[in-house]
């Protein structure tokens, strides 16, 4: 019995292997194109242990459905529409960072990941398969570990490398939605809008509904998933992955109702600040709201000469009247009469 090997570099347990001969093999649901545009390639018929690979990043392709966002909108566009390459978008997303201190905090990260890489090399690898991009180019889409791949990028153009870095990948035969989730879970809590895009992705993967890359919005792809009825044990399903109750994966998915945002031109000055209520003299200073003045009037009535009336005549310009000196309390009859029994008795 041949010695079972185990792989220091496994971020999920191996999946089964490829269908016997003779069956047909089921498709994919994370890379399969709508429309029959790309395939994912058939990966060996070979062993348990996936293939490791390294390959540089040009010839690596995040993928654009994934739930997590990483990529600023203003960079996003133009690289998935092939205008500008991965070092490209690197640089550009750099050069926003100068100016947003979110985009920057995120960028910090990332090149805190790439360093890392030169002091300790890569631990985990880069799990994907190899897809058809038109023309006869394949090119390597990833599954999990795109953040791995934008610190390499990013690492490249700071330390302004000349030779491209090679990461380790993993070749799986079926890339799946649930270890895209799983590896976001594990690397960086993602947003409210990245965990309702995560519970839709599941959902669609299910569904197998795959995405069109020709849709202009990744949104629209993940907007599918409301509204559909679940078969019989999904839910089940999304629970373990997403750790949370069913309730709670129905209200996420209403985030996917709200309209999309504009995208922030830069440059664009900032809203105006809302004007606040005016507060009631009471209660200035305190925090709260203004109360009406008829309670206020009342309140300096009370005392007549005190701290409040003098306040209100002081701010309406009145002249001060002097406070009038105390009157000792007058004896009462009892106290009197035993005086002046005393005075006789010592008279």
């Amino acid at each position: 019995m041949p010695k079972k090997r185990f792989s220091a570099f496994e971020d999920f347990p191996v999946e089964p292997g490829p269908a016997a001969a003779g069956e047909p093999r089921k498709a994919s649901s994370l890379f399969d194109k709508a429309g029959g545009e790309a395939h994912v390639l058939h990966q060996p018929q070979a062993p348990q242990v996936e293939r490791i690979e390294r390959l540089p990043p040009s010839q690596m392709l995040p993928d654009r459905f994934q739930p997590r966002r990483l990529l600023p909108t203003a960079v996003r566009k133009p690289f998935y529409a092939g205008q500008i390459d991965c070092y490209q978008a690197a640089r550009q997303w750099l050069q926003m960072a100068r100016g947003d201190a979110a985009i920057k905090a995120q960028v910090d990260r990332l090149l805190a990941m790439g360093s890392s890489f030169e002091e300790h090399g890569q631990i985990k690898p880069i799990t994907g398969a190899w897809v058809e991009t038109g023309g006869g180019n394949y090119r390597f889409q990833i599954e999990t570990g795109e953040r791995r791949f934008w610190a390499a990028c990013l690492q490249y153009i700071t330390a302004r490398a000349t030779e491209e870095p090679l990461l380790r990948v993993e070749v799986v035969a079926q890339p799946t939605r649930s270890r895209q989730v799983l590896e976001n879970r594990h690397a960086e809590e993602p947003s409210a809008v990245g965990r309702a895009c995560e519970v839709a992705a599941l959902i669609l993967a299910e569904l197998e509904i795959h995405p069109d890359p020709a849709a202009p919005d990744e949104f629209d792809y993940f907007r599918q998933a409301i509204g559909r009825r679940m078969p019989p044990g999904l839910w089940d399903k999304i629970i373990p992955i997403m750790q949370v109750s069913r309730v709670q994966l129905e209200n996420l998915l209403k985030i996917l109702k709200q309209p999309a945002r504009p995208a922030a031109r830069p440059g664009r000055p900032p809203p105006p600040a809302r004007a606040r209520p005016a507060r009631g003299p009471a209660h200035a200073g305190r925090g709260m709201g203004a109360a009406p003045a008829g309670q206020h009037q009342a309140k300096a009535d009370l005392r007549p000469g005190g701290r409040a009336d003098r306040r209100r005549r002081r701010r309406a310009g009145a002249r001060q009247e002097p406070p009038q000196p105390r009157q000792p309390a007058r004896p009462g009859p009892a106290v009197a009469q035993r005086a002046a029994a005393l005075q006789q008795r010592h008279g």
